[in-house]
């Protein structure tokens, strides 16, 4: 039994103009130990899926799935206490910006204790002798500093650490990284993405890595999903997706990548943006900026054959 599973997932946001699809039909399983990639630009509903199986979208968002279960657990059937209890202990969550998650009035050891207050309890003095070990296994120096420190007075490569020591206090068994090393320079980037991946070897803990970065993916990832306007176009392992891409929009963006330019003097881009609630194009959702599109791509919506083990949204794979 998968550890985290999801069959057909829909999110849609109301609006004054009516109901805009950010997820359509989203399935992924996640096992122990696995490390999947969530890939695809910005606005591709990438994060709005996963904060959907957190529970931690507005009252705004509509839900539904045909099937959403932790460890066995209907997620959809629990209540909100029972939901709590999975929410931040087994299954956790980083999110973007640490510097906007972080709360401003109170300090890092402060949030810290109230995470395993909540879900492991313990003394005043267990729970800080774990908060300061947590701080060195992510390598913040001199904890005992630190630990009254406020988010302000962090850096943005500090507070991220401080963020995962957060979503790892109660050595969750699903930890979902989104956009980890958003704004943080490249040589912090590298050191937070090595953490995050000696963190999930040590605890056989399932990583879930939220990413537009393909560089990213090709060092961290075990398989990949590849999602293009709150639809899934491509799943393959990652090695399989690098070597034989299917969609032509996984082609796309691996082409982007500086490495694979050669001596082209431009790197090749997308033309046009994800559409949104106004400009969703008929047939296939991709066909306006596919080299490929034919007709009848912009006519109608593909969906992916059964015998297709990429389940592959296109209605001519490469």
């Amino acid at each position: 039994m998968a550890l985290l599973e999801i069959e057909g997932l829909d999110v849609r946001f109301r609006t004054s103009t009516g109901l805009f699809p950010a997820v359509e039909d989203a399935s992924l399983s996640v096992d122990e130990g696995d490390v999947l990639s969530i890939v695809g630009e910005s606005g591709s509903g990438k994060s709005v899926s996963m904060l959907a199986t957190m529970g931690l979208l507005p009252w705004t968002a509509e839900i539904s799935a045909t099937r959403m279960a932790f460890d066995g657990q209907d997620l959809r059937r629990l209540s909100p206490r029972q939901r709590r209890k999975i929410i931040g202990g087994e299954m956790s969550m980083i999110f973007q910006e640490p510097m906007s998650s972080l709360n401003p009035c109170f300090t890092v050891g402060t949030q810290i204790d109230e995470m395993l207050k909540q879900h492991r309890g313990g003394s005043r003095k267990q729970r800080r002798e774990r908060t300061l070990e947590l701080l060195t296994q992510v390598g913040i120096p001199d904890p005992e500093k630190r630990i009254g420190a406020y988010p302000h007075q962090l850096s943005g490569g500090m507070s991220q650490r401080v963020m995962i020591a957060m979503a790892i206090s109660c050595n969750p068994r699903l930890l979902i990284a989104d956009e980890p090393t958003t704004a943080l320079d490249v040589t912090i980037q590298a050191q937070i993405l090595e953490l995050l991946l000696e963190l999930q070897r040590d605890n056989d803990m399932a990583l879930i890595l939220i990413t537009h970065d393909m560089g990213v993916v090709a060092e961290t990832a075990q398989r990949v999903i590849v999602q293009y306007a709150g639809r899934q176009v491509e799943h393959q392992d990652v090695k399989a997706l690098f070597a034989h891409s299917r969609h032509p929009y996984t082609e796309a963006l691996l082409s982007a990548l500086p490495e694979r330019a050669g001596d082209q003097q431009r790197l090749p881009t997308i033309p046009g943006v994800v559409p949104g609630q106004h400009n969703r194009p008929e047939g296939c959702l991709f066909n306006p900026r596919c080299r490929y599109a034919t007709e009848h791509c912009r006519q109608v919506a593909p969906k992916a054959e059964a015998d297709d083990p990429a389940r592959t949204l296109c209605h001519y794979p490469l």
